[in-house]
């Protein structure tokens, strides 16, 4: 196998099953028009779009049962590496119905398989071997029934201690261990930094301050705050951009935060500035909010589209 550049790891996998209807009605019968099966999970979805990017990635997951098998066969189809940690159980399936109508996606997610320490261990050796020759490390997304809160912390550390950065996209518990560790960027979306810091954030510079008190107190080093259909901002040491999207039709905002994160990953393996990162996320975010159900971006129509993101230092 051809070593990859960037590590990805999805401890609560899933597949998703996207299913579009005329109109929802709620507790009468609803007829389902078209089905969708994609491999699921924030870590899978920025292998997906890495993959898409021409960025070598590997998808490193915790699963088990049949649904372990058709993760396994669609990443594979999608010609996107990946080492499982089975365990007992079924890996869930999430629902997402797209309501034609009104063009809203509703979601229906499962808790995830079960794990325990035996699993964790395993999984954690696994993700030690996988690191070799890796540049980037991703860790996103839940955690599974019974990981103890402080795993994404382990992981975080197991990689640093290794020289690869790492990428966290986390929330609540998890996130605020994660940042403990030290990751080299992180990608909190507006509620989850509120949630972190226990406090409304109203305005452009309580964002940045907030995200330069996690620089300075915390050693990460970039900060990429996602606020949906208002744009984003991207912080480091010494610089802060405000991207603000332009304008589309938004389908499913399911993969657009993963497709932000895939962006930034590529950003950094190509060595561009903070201003072009600034602009390829929010462009890369936008055009998967326009696609139906669980489709993600492309590389020529994200950096195509990238001029057209506005952009302003803060």
């Amino acid at each position: 196998m051809i070593t990859p550049s960037v590590v990805t790891v999805t401890m609560n996998p899933a597949v998703d099953k996207t299913v579009s209807v005329d109109k929802i009605e709620l507790a009468g019968l609803n007829r389902i028009k078209e089905v969708r099966i994609d491999a699921g999970g924030k870590g899978i979805n920025v292998a997906k779009v890495l993959a898409g990017f021409g960025v070598k990635a590997a998808a490193l997951a915790v699963a088990g049962g049949y649904q372990s098998r058709l993760l396994r066969d669609k990443l594979e189809q999608a010609g996107i590496p990946c080492s499982f940690e089975e365990a007992e159980g079924e890996t869930r399936v999430n629902l997402k119905v797209v309501d034609e109508s009104t063009r809203q996606t509703t979601e229906f997610n499962e808790p995830g398989i079960r794990v325990d320490a035996a699993v964790l261990d395993r999984f954690t050796r696994r993700f030690e071997e996988a690191l070799e020759g890796a540049a980037y490390t991703v860790i996103g997304g839940s955690l599974p029934p019974g990981a103890p809160p402080e795993y994404y912390r382990t992981l975080i550390e197991a990689s640093r201690k290794r020289g690869v950065p790492v990428v966290l996209d986390a929330d609540g518990t998890a996130f605020a261990q994660g940042v403990e560790a030290r990751p080299f960027a992180i990608k909190p979306n507006i509620h989850e930094l509120e949630l972190y810091f226990g406090r409304r954030l109203p305005d452009d510079g309580e964002l940045v301050s907030a995200a330069r008190e996690l620089i300075r107190e915390k050693g990460v080093r970039l900060v990429l705050v996602s606020m949906g259909g208002d744009g984003s901002i991207l912080v480091n040491e010494t610089e802060a951009y405000r991207a603000r999207p332009f304008p589309i039709r938004p389908l499913s905002t399911v993969g657009a935060g993963d497709s932000m994160v895939a962006a930034m990953v590529y950003s950094l393996l190509g060595g561009r500035t903070l201003p072009e990162m600034a602009r390829i996320t929010s462009a890369a975010g936008t055009i998967t909010a326009s696609k139906p159900g669980t489709q993600v971006c492309g590389i020529e129509e994200v950096e195509a589209a990238m001029e057209r993101v506005g952009l302003a230092s803060i």
